[in-house]
């Protein structure tokens, strides 16, 4: 049975949000403040940040996820059932299986609006040597790396590291040719030895990708795809420069510099993320049909994990 995203959407998308109510809401990196005027409060037995003035369209943790509406919208009657199976581990894996995508593009503009809408290069102007989730989560993506990354020292394999920072949890020793890293802040860039070179750019600003067609073999992005504001551009860009058959591999978590996220990201739950990337991956075109991994080590115990997936089309 195809898994309908819906035949049309609202004008508006819901408010309230979370397809895990009270246990994964979007959690603060601890290297940025939420807000200059925060509240914590408890909310069953998980902390989360209340801030003043909050954006119209973040409410966390609780209400009706996107993807549940979206399934009702078109008539399916399953999708009570699929959103209570989505809270187990491995079910969100099921959320881009035979998805019947809308003609045209589903969200607006306002989805990609930012709490903090000021300059990205000021944000990102002073170097966090940190990791953005935790060592288990980075753990079990290093090993889903070392499972579907070329080989090192593989013959004229390329790879982009796009939205990179001081390290990218590629498998201890991994080495190709030409590993490029492409992020916001040089010192932090300059620290990652995997690099064989890099680039300082900002997507949002300027989502043109500086290479030639058909030169990468793998794309990755890390915990990133949440801030891309021109997605669309991004990933055309990205089925541009991979090679017929290239790999794109976008994972997240439910962790995030709050303010700088896109507005559609964090008004939604995990579930949902994986049906925003995968759409993404359709949109843009060029792209096999996206697939989701879930690889959270220890559920409810670790940071959780998703991978969203794509090869470039081969041409004959």
């Amino acid at each position: 049975m195809a898994n309908r995203f819906g035949v049309k959407l609202q004008s508006r998308l819901p408010n309230l949000a979370g397809i895990y109510p009270f246990s994964t809401p979007i959690t603060c990196t601890n290297s940025v403040q939420c807000c200059s005027k925060a509240q914590t409060r408890i909310v069953g037995k998980r902390r989360a940040i209340r801030c003043r003035n909050i954006h119209r369209r973040v409410v966390l943790g609780i209400g009706v996820s996107l993807l549940s509406q979206f399934m009702s919208m078109a008539g399916n009657v399953g999708a009570k059932s699929f959103v209570a199976s989505a809270r187990q581990k491995g079910a969100i894996e099921q959320v881009l299986k035979n998805v019947e995508w809308p003609e045209q593009f589903p969200f607006k503009d306002e989805d990609f609006q930012r709490f903090d809408e000021s300059s990205d290069t000021l944000f990102y102007e002073m170097p966090r040597f940190v990791t953005h989730i935790d060592d288990q989560a980075i753990a079990a993506l290093t090993k889903y790396y070392s499972e579907v990354l070329p080989s090192s020292n593989t013959p004229g394999v390329a790879v982009l590291d796009m939205c990179s920072s001081w390290v990218s949890h590629y498998p201890a020793g991994f080495k190709q040719e030409r590993i490029v890293g492409m992020g916001m802040n040089e010192e932090e860039l300059k620290r990652n030895t995997v690099l064989t070179e890099y680039v300082v750019q900002d997507l949002n600003n300027n989502p043109k990708l500086p290479f030639g067609d058909n030169t990468f073999d793998v794309i990755t992005n890390v915990v990133s795809v949440d801030y891309l504001t021109k997605p669309l551009d991004v990933f055309k860009e990205m089925s541009r420069v991979l090679k017929p058959g290239g790999l794109a591999i976008m994972s997240f978590s439910n962790r995030c510099f709050w303010t700088k996220a896109i507005s559609i990201w964090t008004s939604t739950g995990d579930a949902d993320h994986v049906m925003i990337v995968g759409s993404y991956f359709h949109y843009a075109g060029g792209f096999e049909p996206p697939q989701a991994v879930d690889i959270s080590p220890n559920p409810g115990r670790s940071d959780p994990l998703y991978i969203v997936y794509s090869r470039k089309i081969a041409t004959a």
